[in-house]
């Protein structure tokens, strides 16, 4: 399965006003393992920045001049998307600006939820976490996610701390590695059973008392039943000597 983690910037909170797209960070996941592909442009807005969008991302108007425009991207963006599902904190949002950028294109419209699956991170931990705070930095300190990196937000690097909050929610690299070893461990097993030798049975010897040897039990016996004025339980009339168990051969020594 391939799951691409995705983040943007903008220049404000609207797409409808023509807020722009300036930061956008993907990276790559395969079988919930990330491969160390990603994707990261900044964009040349072509308009001003909000003062509280640049207090959240800290990029200027200044720093994307010469930065590409979203259209000389576009088609890169779309091809490392293609076949992937989407990861994204509030999908919606992403999801807003990234059509209204497609739809500035020339040609026929296109938009995100008809290129590729979109699993929205926000609403999973909501599910996860009813009545509590899940954003971004709340995730990170319930699962123990290192966020130090992050005194401003940026796509590529809030993407990649999604990546690793979204593997945690969802189970983790940790259940993996714990599967993996049970089943190496298992097949070690299998192998040294595999490699063991055969033992060789050898019958246990068993001891058997000589006619002489019972004769001196049964004299002993008598003279203990006697002297407990027959109250001995184990005590009985005429013992016979006690044949060997059917169910052994006597092994003599041949000495």
């Amino acid at each position: 399965m391939r799951q691409i983690v995705l983040d943007t910037e903008t220049t404000g909170l609207e797409p409808e006003l023509n807020h722009r797209i300036i930061e956008i960070g993907c990276v790559e996941l395969v079988n919930r393992r990330t491969t160390g592909r990603s994707f990261h442009r900044y964009l040349n807005p072509e308009r001003e920045i909000d003062d509280g969008a640049l207090a959240v991302h800290g990029i200027s108007r200044t720093d994307l001049d010469g930065q590409p425009r979203f259209r000389e991207v576009a088609e890169e963006l779309l091809a490392f998307l293609a076949g992937a599902e989407l990861v994204i904190h509030n999908a919606a949002f992403d999801v807003a600006f990234l059509d209204a950028e497609l739809g500035r294109l020339p040609g026929e419209r296109r938009q995100i939820a008809a290129l590729c699956q979109v699993l929205d991170t926000l609403a999973l931990a909501r599910e996860l976490h009813p009545g509590q705070r899940n954003s971004l930095d709340a995730l990170c300190k319930r699962y123990a996610v290192d966020n130090s990196a992050r005194e401003l937000h940026g796509a590529l690097l809030d993407a990649r701390i999604l990546a690793d909050v979204y593997l945690a929610m969802t189970g983790g690299q940790g259940t993996l590695a714990l599967a993996e070893a049970d089943a190496a461990a298992r097949a070690g097993d299998a192998a040294g059973r595999a490699r063991a030798p055969l033992r060789t049975v050898t019958p246990l010897p068993v001891p058997v008392a000589s006619a002489e040897e019972l004769r001196a039990h049964e004299a002993m016996l008598a003279i203990i039943a006697k002297a407990s004025g027959g109250r001995c339980l184990w005590a009985s009339e005429a013992r016979e000597p006690s044949p060997a168990p059917a169910a052994f051969e006597p092994q003599r020594s041949s000495a």
